[in-house]
């Protein structure tokens, strides 16, 4: 009985678990089922330069190396955290000993491609163009940004995606039968193990690794969920706060906003508290959305967005996240405008281009005789002396700019009375220019 927590098993569950043919990899259906792009690309024993990019743990680093072993190519890897010039000098060499030594091809794999920078980057190009190197590059990053045209003009981009839950336990399966036959889990010890790991197969097997030796510590075999969370520290969602899935994240929180489902925007805010995100970001974010999305539609939305990111300062975590989380619901069901949005961004637009327009005399002050003596503020209504406290017809823009009509109200909300306001005051502009042809029909 004690040899079974004494023995080891004699390589790491990983390796032990590595497929050996594009049959037993798990997940991926999309690019490896029948007919799909990759399992035609291995079937027809052509190689050519790819980037894979997908989270960690979907399987970048097994589909290089069976590509190599699919077409009989040399493997070589790189890690641009750690690798440099130097290192693709000396993969550019092994592959052309490999060549004209053994007429094989050669797979370059180069883990994390995103860190590597441009010249680093335009390294490969040369060797790529000319066959030498078959480049696969493997990114968490989108390599729209993150990988040169040059490059990404040369190699197909594979979308790889995270395990679903019924792939995980496919994974789980293996490792029990493969590796971990001494122990025995119960259905609510699969699933957390299963949760923690959120569609990693890496972290999956290192949570299994890390089972064992416990269990082995503790001298049990059957594993229950109040030892899995006994014995495992807690783990975090799957979460890169500078990454692909932070920007993701946070844009489906906006659009759920923006689209008024409170359900829907809770959710992706509480997926990205779960992840790790700093909740002052959040907060930034929901001021932001009070102002783009909401805007004149609902003032109050605005006010109560810096309300709760001024409760979360006082309160801290995890009573100020509510307050957050009210905002986001305040949010979602609010009245929604862009109108001012669009109004600032055409306003910022034109006078970027615009030349600098003079001043009209009648909008200057005058706080001097000199002032006065040259016409500043010659001939200036003042709207507080005039009906409705509004001087109509009056223009407040250059003489010489072109007539614009940036903001135009929704009829959402209080803009619905701002738009009223706003017809009628130009109704008023009309009717005084109206008048001013009648009196003086020459100008």
């Amino acid at each position: 009985m004690s040899d079974l927590f004494v023995q080891a098993h004699p390589v790491p569950l990983a390796e032990a678990l590595r497929p050996r043919t594009l049959d037993e990899v798990i997940g991926q259906r999309h690019l490896l089922g029948p007919g799909k792009p990759l399992r035609l690309a291995f079937e027809a024993r052509k190689p050519h330069s790819l980037i894979f990019w997908g989270p960690p743990g979907v399987g970048k680093t097994t589909l290089a190396r069976l590509m190599a072993d699919a077409f009989d190519a040399e493997f070589l890897a790189l890690s641009a955290v750690f690798s440099g010039v130097k290192d693709i000098r000396d993969a550019v060499a092994r592959a052309g000993v490999a060549r004209a030594q053994h007429g094989r091809a050669t797979i370059l794999f180069v883990d994390e491609v995103h860190r590597f920078n441009k010249a680093q980057q335009d390294a490969f190009l040369p060797y790529v163009e000319e066959g030498l190197l078959t480049l696969v590059g493997a990114t968490t990053e989108n390599p729209s940004f993150e990988v040169i045209s040059a490059l990404l003009s040369r190699a197909a981009v594979y979308v790889l995606n995270p395990l679903s839950t019924e792939e995980m336990g496919l994974l789980f399966a293996r490792a029990c039968a493969k590796a971990l036959q001494e122990l025995s889990f119960d259905d609510e010890a699969r699933d957390r193990l299963i949760g923690h790991a959120d569609g990693d197969a890496r972290r999956l097997i290192n949570l299994l690794e890390q089972t064992q030796t416990a269990a082995a510590t503790a001298r049990r075999t059957r594993i229950d969920g109040a030892f899995i969370d006994d014995t495992l520290a807690q783990n975090l969602r799957r979460f890169d706060k500078g990454g692909e899935a932070f920007y993701d994240q946070i844009s489906a929180l906006h659009k759920s906003v923006r689209g008024s489902n409170p359900d829907a925007a809770l959710y992706w805010f509480c997926r990205m508290l779960d992840g790790g995100t700093d909740p002052r970001y959040l907060a930034r974010r929901i001021v932001r959305m009070a102002w783009e999305d909401i805007g004149l539609a609902d003032p109050r939305a605005a006010q109560v967005a810096a309300a709760a990111a001024e409760t979360y300062e006082r309160l801290g975590s995890p009573e100020g996240e509510l307050a957050l989380g009210e905002a986001v619901i305040y949010m979602a069901m609010a009245a929604k405008s862009n109108a001012s949005y669009l109004a600032y961004n055409a306003a910022r637009a034109f006078v970027a281009k615009d030349g600098s327009r003079p001043v009209p005399l009648r909008l200057r002050n005058a706080p001097t005789k000199l002032m006065r003596e040259l016409d500043y503020g010659k001939n200036y209504r003042y709207a507080h002396h005039e009906a409705e406290a509004y001087a109509a017809g009056e223009s407040y823009f250059p003489d010489d700019m072109p007539p614009v009509e940036w903001y135009r109200p929704t009829d959402r909300g209080l803009e619905i009375r701002i738009r009223e306001k706003l017809a009628h005051l130009r109704e008023l502009d009309r009717e005084a220019l109206q008048k001013a042809k009648k009196t003086n029909p020459t100008e």
